[in-house]
């Protein structure tokens, strides 16, 4: 009984880190191939937009 937990445990593991990184590799794999260079285009945007506004807030 305790090393069918066992294989249990570690086939839920697996099931689980495989699911988690499909999401990452297929979010890189999109971003490089689909992406085509436009991965910065709405930081740059609102830095673009940003760049004359007044610097607020309290003391650095």
């Amino acid at each position: 009984m305790t090393s069918f937990i066992i294989d249990f445990l570690l086939l839920a593991v697996v099931i689980i880190g495989i699911t988690a990184l499909n999401g990452i590799i297929t979010n890189v794999f999109g971003m490089k191939i689909f992406g085509r260079g436009q991965v910065n285009k709405f930081t740059s945007k609102t830095s673009h937009i940003q760049s004359g506004w007044k610097q607020v807030g309290g003391k650095k």
